[in-house]
């Protein structure tokens, strides 16, 4: 198999060989479902093989994952922290291993590979820190000898399913702060980036045994929508946390709904770059290119739309040309590669077919749009000019396919950004801090992160990560974003004994 040439022999250093069994249930690796192979998008040739889950697999984790979670959640939040804190030296242990194997898997450049897992790490350093700071507040009783206070206590166990373009980064959003707020976590990775989930869980499992924890605390399984079915069906999981297409989230939110549980959504961005008259245009220019041609055009916050003021459209565009003809496509493994392939060959004829249905509604490319022949998913950076009117403007097509779009004034600027379904990320190039105010306030960007002379892409772990509208609404990582994995409890005690009641109640 592939995983036995010289290129992938840096695999064995992170627990993965040339057939693997792609589920860790109760504490052990098994897997009794579908026998597959993960593919390199850059020549689509296998580099391993994977078992996948079966239905009684995933019963017997989940089954497992209940006992652990009865534990779990009682030991202390601080303790807890320190468990994730050993889990992130374990990811900077293979940090390197790690960043390759994901660009490898994935497609995305090596920078951004050791980036993506980084930012776990990240995460697992401001899990520690919460573990501390899981308050709740005290509240003013307006009866005597009464005191009321908030109570969060943890959920039990929290499904994540990921996607193939940020699959471990994703799972450190929510698995870090599920797991310092005491819940167990269920995961499925993506089916087409297995040995990712594989490579993570097996540091997590690493250490869990080290402490003398149920492996179940933290549970993974590879496998595709039969899975992912089971576990938003699954009454034992109060919330899932599902990164995916608009589409499927909302056949999730509804399966999910229908059992009354939580869902937390990461769905679909349509993101636009608005460029004032008055913008730093080399400032701008930089952070389109790498808004809309990073991750192939495969991030949720990839810029999709440039809007220009009339005034610099042309000065903005031919900076971007000459840039877009200077990025070096190629093995996202090679040094100086800025584009790697797309993630599958369905995605390199989804480019294609995107690209014919953007030429018949009006747009005119003005460079690239156009497959690379040859095994792999490469297809060309493009910029198109077309009309802010157009429906497929409104469609969020996973490439880096850009729309450059032309406006008079900021008002008409800011009602092109909103005219979209998805709400996920917007940003203004700007120095007048009337649009800067008038941007992030009510009148201004409908998305979840508003960003000013910064790209769309690139988002912090600290703030609150996620979007409105078709986008889902649901809120990762930093913030208070911890808050969705726990239930709050309002408690009212009676110290006294008398039996005041609330609004002056007199009852016999």
């Amino acid at each position: 198999m592939g995983s036995e040439k010289k290129e992938y022999e840096f695999l064995s250093e992170i627990g993965l060989s040339s057939h693997n069994l792609g589920n860790y249930v109760g504490g052990k690796w098994q897997g009794n479902g579908s026998l597959v192979s993960t593919l390199n998008p850059v020549n689509n040739q296998p580099i391993a093989q994977v078992v996948e889950a079966s239905l009684e697999d995933y019963e017997i984790g989940m089954k497992a994952c209940e006992e652990a979670a009865k534990l779990w959640m009682q030991v202390p939040a601080p303790k807890r922290g320190d468990i994730v804190r050993q889990i992130g030296d374990a990811l900077r242990s293979k940090l390197d291993y790690l960043g390759r194997l994901l660009s490898l898997e994935m497609g995305k450049i090596l920078a951004e590979g050791i980036g993506e897992v980084q930012e776990v790490i990240d995460m697992c350093d401001f899990a520690v820190g919460l573990s501390r700071q899981l308050n709740g507040s005290v509240i003013p009783s307006e009866r005597p000898n009464h005191m009321m206070l908030e109570m969060w206590n943890p959920l039990g166990i929290v499904g994540v399913i990921t996607a193939f373009n940020f699959p471990c980064a994703v799972l450190g959003w929510n698995a870090c702060i599920a797991l310092v707020c005491g819940n167990c976590v269920v995961w499925k990775g993506a089916p087409t980036t297995p040995l990712i989930t594989i490579a993570m869980t097996k540091l997590v499992a690493e250490v869990l045994e080290k402490n003398n924890l149920p492996g179940a605390i933290f549970t993974a399984m590879c496998g595709g929508a039969e899975i992912g079915e089971a576990i938003t069906k699954d009454k034992r999981i109060p919330l899932v946390s599902f990164t995916g297409s608009s589409k499927v989230g909302l056949k999730v939110q509804q399966t999910v709904n229908a059992r009354s549980g939580r869902t937390l959504l990461e769905l679909s961005g349509n993101n636009a770059i608005i460029v004032m008259d008055d913008a730093d245009i080399q400032l701008a220019a930089r952070s389109v290119l790498f808004a809309s041609v990073g991750t192939a055009g495969q991030r949720c916050t990839t810029c999709r739309r440039l809007l220009l003021h009339e005034s610099v459209y042309d000065q903005v565009l031919e900076q971007l040309l000459t840039s877009y003809k200077q990025v070096k496509i190629g093995d996202p493994l090679e040094k100086g590669t800025l584009l790697g392939p797309l993630h599958t060959p369905e995605s390199k004829k989804n480019f294609e077919k995107g690209i014919e249905v953007i030429k018949s509604q009006g747009g005119k490319v003005l460079t690239g749009g156009k497959a690379i022949e040859g095994d792999g998913n490469f297809v060309e950076p493009t910029i198109i000019e077309i009309s802010a009117d157009a429906d497929v403007v409104k469609e969020e097509l996973f490439a880096p396919v850009l729309y450059a779009l032309k406006f008079k004034s900021f008002e008409e600027a800011v009602a092109i950004n909103n005219s979209v379904p998805q709400g996920l990320s917007s940003s203004i190039f700007t120095r007048n801090p009337g649009n800067i105010f008038k941007w992030i306030g009510p009148l201004g960007s409908d998305c979840g992160i508003v960003n000013v002379n910064i790209p769309t892409n690139g988002a912090e772990i600290g703030g609150a990560f996620g979007g409105e509208k078709a986008t889902g609404g649901g809120r990762e990582a930093g913030s208070d974003s911890w808050k969705q994995y726990m239930r709050r409890s309002t408690c009212t005690i009676n110290y006294g004994n008398e039996l005041p009641l609330a609004q002056g109640i007199n009852f016999g």
